[in-house]
């Protein structure tokens, strides 16, 4: 993101956006004919491209290439014949060539041959106005992630979006009111809604297994203080001012951003600065799980409170919260609690009604290997057997996605909706961040999830937004 001092003045050209709208009506029209063999770049023989020309695929760029990236997101799609990641993006030269070599590599392997090709960009923009991408893969950190989805919506591609949706509330809006008015795909990285037993237990509350349901329990992990808060040269081929963005300039310390070797979980994931920690890290996923179960997809609580432990000064560069409680209202009177987890609360959505109750958790899988699950147990439980019997042929059914990524690829192909679109991933990190505003006063507040503003309380509604650095603002 080199140049960013036009940043405000970025807008693709007509022309651009006109000849990707051609080229993905073909797409759509091309890809429904069956499948075909994995498809190389134009050096690669033609025999090893089958029946179907790269012009026939959804050619996707990666923007962010950090550990989120490289375990989940680009293996994610790559693993589709109908899908071609075609460019690589990073604020960091060492690890956008690393991309590079890692795209090219599975590719290689794949086709049998040799495979060059990918394309590199340091700046996103410049890869939102390469006309052959037709979609995104967003996997920067979180104070970049409503930025980069709405510039890349009004560039005409499609996006997959990391979780949180958003820094703050306010942007979260502008993002998902971007999106809608754009007529592009985004799909946020709420894989869960993707995995089988989530679906069920989602699908049993809403039958009226628990009976009345009248409280959800939601197990997050917690993020301990530390972090070296030393400040450090800026590393070479790093555009540092850049990945800051819009949030406040402070001193580069490794710490504070990402690990220089390897892809460990990075240091940037447990400052407030660039988000809120674990309620919204880990909270995106399961709070979407309990709006989806009460079918609350489009609104939000009504109240809010909660209290959480924060690192005291001294204590290091890490300042999000640790352990924490929160406790939140809806409309159709059912509270949803947050709690810090323990092995007697181990991760995971606990669903309990007056019938009984229904625990869902991820069980052992996680989407990169260094994501922090301290607990792990059976991936559904029930008080009882019968809460778990199948369904009746007439029962509540809700949408199944067998892959996430997968789903994503298929709603740009056919047109339809996917299973988490912008407003329903607003309305979850906005609960989460509800939250987090919660932790921070240590009141009640009560929202009015219509407006999105709180009622009557100056100090929380300023909250809801934060001031963006020059020249880095929306």
């Amino acid at each position: 993101m080199h140049g960013m001092n036009n940043y405000a003045n970025f807008a693709p050209s007509n022309l651009i956006f006109t000849r990707m709208n051609t080229r993905r009506d073909f797409i759509k029209k091309s890809l429904t004919v069956g499948a075909g063999l994995i498809i190389a770049p134009t050096v690669v023989p033609a025999s090893v491209l089958g029946k179907h020309a790269p012009s026939n695929r959804i050619n996707i760029g990666a923007i962010g290439t950090g550990r989120i990236s490289r375990d989940h997101d680009m293996p994610g799609v790559w693993k589709y014949d109908r899908a071609r990641i075609t460019a690589v993006c990073d604020l960091d030269a060492h690890r956008v060539d690393e991309a590079r070599q890692h795209v090219e590599a599975y590719y290689a392997k794949k086709t049998g041959t040799t495979y060059t090709g990918v394309k590199t960009y340091r700046d996103y923009r410049d890869l939102l106005a390469d006309s052959d991408i037709d979609a995104v893969l967003v996997s920067t950190p979180d104070h970049w992630h409503a930025r980069n989805a709405i510039d890349a919506v009004r560039a005409g591609k499609h996006v997959y979006l990391q979780k949180p949706t958003s820094l703050t509330i306010a942007e979260g809006r502008r993002m998902s009111d971007a999106v809608n008015a754009s007529g592009r795909i985004l799909q946020i990285g709420s894989q869960q809604r993707s995995m089988e037993q989530f679906r069920v237990a989602c699908e049993l509350v809403r039958n009226g297994r628990v009976g009345q349901l009248k409280e959800i329990e939601i197990r997050l992990p917690g993020d301990p203080p530390g972090g070296n808060p030393q400040e450090m040269p800026v590393p070479e081929g790093f555009d540092y001012d850049a990945w800051l963005g819009q949030t406040p300039y402070v001193p580069y310390t490794e710490d504070r951003v990402h690990p220089r070797q390897g892809y460990g979980r990075p240091g940037w994931l447990r400052c407030e600065q660039f988000g809120a920690g674990m309620i919204t890290g880990w909270g995106a996923h399961h709070f979407d799980i309990a709006h989806w179960a009460m079918d609350t997809e489009y609104t939000g609580p009504v109240e809010i409170s909660g209290h959480a432990d924060f690192p005291a000064p001294g204590s290091g560069l890490w300042d999000v919260h640790g352990r924490y409680e929160t406790e939140m209202l809806y409309d159709n009177g059912v509270t949803v609690r947050g709690v810090t987890e323990s092995a007697d609360k181990p991760n995971g959505v606990l669903f309990t009604g007056t019938e009984g109750w229904l625990f869902v958790s991820r069980g052992s899988y996680a989407a990169s290997p260094s994501e922090p699950i301290s607990t792990k147990s059976k991936s559904l439980q029930a008080s009882d057997p019968r809460i778990l019997s199948p369904l009746s042929a007439g029962a509540v059914r809700l949408a199944v996605s067998a892959d996430h990524h997968g789903n994503w690829l298929e709603s740009i192909l056919d047109g339809t909706k996917n299973i988490t679109p912008a407003e329903v991933a607003h309305r979850s990190c906005t609960a989460c961040l509800l939250q987090h505003i919660a932790m921070k006063l240590g009141r009640r507040l009560y929202w009015n999830p219509t407006l999105e503003r709180f009622r009557n309380d100056d100090e929380a509604n300023s909250m809801i937004a934060r001031p963006h650095r020059p020249p880095y603002q929306f």
